[in-house]
């Protein structure tokens, strides 16, 4: 599906395109403590653990936008809320770090909180994770807000990444309302590329591609799960969504690649088309791994590929990213050329 003919112009062209990203903004903050200088506490008697470094980065649909940042897509435009708050500020000034991003898509409202996941690292050891959220609905104002920035960006942008982090229903940036004129958007437009990700609301996405793992997939064609998911089950489940949502499904499943199944047509018929993962060897870490290979697919089809030749692509950038262990993994141009001739020197092309 892959030419060394495609890869270079996908990595040529998608610099003077513009990507969208519509979801929730996350702050992904590293406290780096070092077991050497751990002290008692002389109020409580427990341990007081010594931050010597923290680090912050994008995280949820940041991780995303890092990814097509790290591509060289040219323009990025975030669409989302965050708080009028420290976690914030340091969510910011780790955006402007990033080539390419525009912030004008932003909210900032001091009524919320901005989502953060603060992870402790004892040495190599990441201790529990401390997560501030929004768990009460989002207001209407703000859901509104939300709205007229996604009308009023969505001529100028070649594609749109959708990420829906937040579990709670109606809690985040991808509320009822939301979905509901991102369908009438993209039913108007259907050569508008739009990609959505979403942990627990991806059945409720209309004319639109998802990308779904088999959990999700399985959720969201089910209104009474059986207590056990048979074979049959798995297989049956994306052309039901596909269905469902009357959009593309890229159904990821690890090691396996891309499942992908087209829009409906007219006659109902789907046909599944399998888009196998790139081997590869030693530790690996899948964290962001997704988020990478969602950047992947819209590079590729703002750049003219196919669905198809996009899901191999997206599967290439992903096969780059989980072999960068401890850390939510980008790719580079020249990471991607690095991979590609290695996977063709090897067959596995």
């Amino acid at each position: 599906m892959l030419t060394t003919e495609l890869i270079d112009h996908i990595l040529a062209t998608i610099p003077s395109r513009t990507v969208g990203v519509l979801g929730d903004l996350f702050l992904d903050r590293y406290l780096d403590i070092d077991p050497a200088l751990n002290e008692p506490s002389v109020e409580t008697g427990l341990t007081a653990y010594q931050v010597t470094r923290v680090r912050s980065y994008p995280g949820a649909a940041g991780t995303v936008i890092n990814n097509l940042a790290a591509l060289g897509v040219g323009r990025i435009y975030p669409i989302a809320c965050i708080g009028d708050d420290g976690e914030g500020y340091e969510l910011r000034q780790a955006l402007r770090a990033l080539p390419a991003v525009e912030q004008g898509g932003i909210i900032q409202a001091p009524q919320r909180r901005t989502p953060t996941y603060t992870k402790p690292m004892l040495g190599k050891d990441e201790l529990n994770r401390l997560d501030i959220k929004n768990r009460t609905p989002t207001p209407d104002a703000i859901q509104d807000q939300i709205v007229s920035l996604l009308y009023g960006s969505w001529p100028h942008l070649d594609a749109l990444l959708v990420l829906d982090q937040v579990s709670e229903a109606d809690c985040g940036v991808i509320t009822v309302k939301v979905r509901e004129h991102l369908a009438k958007l993209a039913e108007g437009d259907r050569t508008k590329f739009v990609l959505a990700d979403s942990r627990e609301q991806i059945g409720y996405f209309r004319n639109v591609c998802v990308k779904p793992n088999s959990k999700e997939c399985l959720a969201a064609v089910w209104i009474k799960p059986p207590k056990k998911f048979t074979k049959d089950d798995e297989a049956f489940a994306p052309f039901e969504l596909a269905r469902l949502v009357g959009g593309a499904v890229f159904y990821t499943n690890g090691a396996k690649g891309i499942t992908y199944l087209p829009r409906p047509g007219a006659d109902g018929a789907l046909l599944a088309r399998e888009v196998p993962a790139y081997p590869v060897s030693g530790p690996i870490d899948i964290c962001g791994a997704g988020d990478s290979c969602s950047a992947g697919i819209a590079s590729a089809v703002v750049s003219g590929a196919t669905h198809e030749q996009a899901a191999a692509f997206g599967n290439l950038v992903a096969s780059i990213t989980i072999q960068q262990i401890g850390v939510t993994g980008t790719a580079t141009p020249a990471q991607v050329r690095a991979r590609w001739r290695a996977v063709s020197a090897s067959g596995a092309a």
